[in-house]
């Protein structure tokens, strides 16, 4: 795991205490005592980054003369503010910006506790209540046509293709599809399973079944990487021999998607991301009957209350659980082509109650 630097450099001339504090935050407390993951270091740095524009040009406080006394709780709301309608953010965005703040000042209490009573009415800014996405997720048929995408006549296919149907099988997050490296494998023997990283690097098994392992056995077997050398190695990467990124493996995936699109539409949604396989593998674990705390552990959430979503979202499930409990308590009627047998239509009508 590589370690986190931050792209955005303080200039030399920035010897103020929120710079001071701020970069121990970024570069000592969040990766290693918190442990935090490289894609929420990045989150909380570009926080920080829009943080310092709005107060030099909302404010008219430039980077070399902002301290800690301007982190008040009345800036923070500006600035959420600012966030909303001057970069058009989401309430989510806006939600994830206050988070890293949040976390920032949570850091302060320990270190200036002179503020202390500032750092408090930060932390009692509250997130913004967000409208619920519906969740975007693929049908069994539609997993099949992706699959069937690629050219497995060629290596860069079969690369694809292992690629995709490890991402689906296993429910597994981009990034730790982009983590994977060989040594993360264990197929040499059943059960296979495959280690993955997750959210704060924590790790945890997924179990593969064998069809799944064929088709990786295959791609490993023809790239080298069964050599006990190669267990450091990226698992997937490319032409230079570095590992994929979040954005190459979203191409691969919106490339196979288009192409599945074009031949049948209704089974390929317009927005598709690496997420809606995870999203389409929880869906159809549910529609299996798999416990939800299974799945919770497959899909490395913390709480089964996230998992739970993807039941509430199970419109199939629900539709089948109130036809299997349905009575027919109604009255019986007559057809309403019944009268077509009732040569008197008169009678009929004056029977029709």
């Amino acid at each position: 795991m590589l370690l986190f630097t931050p792209k955005y450099v303080w200039p030399m001339t920035t010897t103020t205490d929120f710079a001071k504090h701020l970069s121990r935050f970024l570069t000592e407390y969040l990766p290693h005592e918190r442990n935090m993951s490289n894609n929420t270091l990045s989150s909380y740095r570009d926080t920080f980054v829009q943080y310092i524009d709005f107060m030099k040009n909302e404010k008219n406080i430039p980077i070399d003369r902002l301290s800690l006394k301007h982190l008040t709780r009345d800036n923070a709301l500006h600035f959420m503010k600012w966030i909303l309608d001057n970069r058009g953010c989401s309430p989510a965005t806006r939600n994830y910006r206050l988070a890293a703040i949040h976390s920032f000042v949570s850091y302060l209490q320990y270190g200036v506790i002179d503020n202390a009573e500032e750092w408090q009415k930060v932390l009692s800014i509250k997130a913004m209540r967000s409208e619920s996405k519906a969740l975007t997720y693929l049908s069994t048929e539609g997993i099949r046509l992706l699959l069937a995408q690629p050219d497995t006549t060629t290596s860069q296919g079969r690369r694809h293709l292992a690629i995709l149907s490890l991402m689906y099988d296993t429910g597994a997050r981009v990034q730790e599809i982009a983590d994977l490296t060989v040594e993360s494998v264990r197929i040499d023997y059943e059960p296979y399973s495959i280690r993955l990283f997750g959210k704060g690097r924590k790790s945890r098994i997924v179990p593969m079944v064998k069809e799944q392992t064929e088709i990786l056995k295959q791609y490993m077997a023809e790239n080298g990487l069964n050599d006990s050398k190669m267990y450091a190695s990226p698992l997937f990467f490319n032409n230079r021999h570095e590992k994929l990124t979040r954005e190459g493996i979203s191409y691969i995936l919106k490339t196979y998607a288009d192409l599945a699109r074009k031949e049948s539409p209704e089974l390929i949604p317009q927005k598709i991301s690496c997420h809606s396989l995870r999203h389409s593998k929880a869906m159809h674990l549910i529609q299996s009957g798999v416990n939800l705390v299974y799945i919770r552990d497959i899909l490395g959430h913390v709480s089964i209350q996230t998992t739970d979503i993807y039941a509430r979202a199970d419109s199939k499930a629900k539709r089948e659980a109130l036809e299997k409990a349905y009575t027919n308590l109604n009255p019986s009627t007559p057809s309403n082509r019944e009268w077509e047998r009732n040569k008197n239509l008169r009678e009929w009508l004056k029977g029709l109650n």
